[in-house]
């Protein structure tokens, strides 16, 4: 029975999350600053997870192929790739990195 008092609670929780988003005025919306927030936020939390899941296993930080896929797709975007060669590229490298390692 806990898993459906913790269906009905997120269930909760996302409704009030969306109905404060809702109850946020307009003109607080058409801020500058909040706009260019708005604008940052979605990349600053693909970073951060990005980050979280090619470094961390658990609570130690580790150093494998995933990293090595991470900086292929660093360089291709650098390269200005398109998107799948950039997807592409991390694959391949961290197939490889695993393959060659064991």
């Amino acid at each position: 029975m806990n898993i459906w008092i913790a269906v009905a609670v997120t269930a909760v929780g996302c409704y009030a999350v969306k109905l404060a988003g809702l109850l946020v005025p307009a003109g607080a919306l058409e801020r500058p600053l909040v706009k260019r927030l708005a604008a940052l936020l979605p990349v600053a939390l693909l970073a951060a997870l990005t980050a979280q899941q090619t470094f961390a296993h658990g609570h130690v930080l580790v150093l494998d192929a995933r990293a090595a896929g991470l900086a292929a797709a660093a360089v291709a975007l650098l390269l200005r790739a398109p998107f799948l060669v950039v997807v592409g590229a991390a694959v391949v490298v961290t197939a490889g990195v695993r393959a060659l390692a064991g």
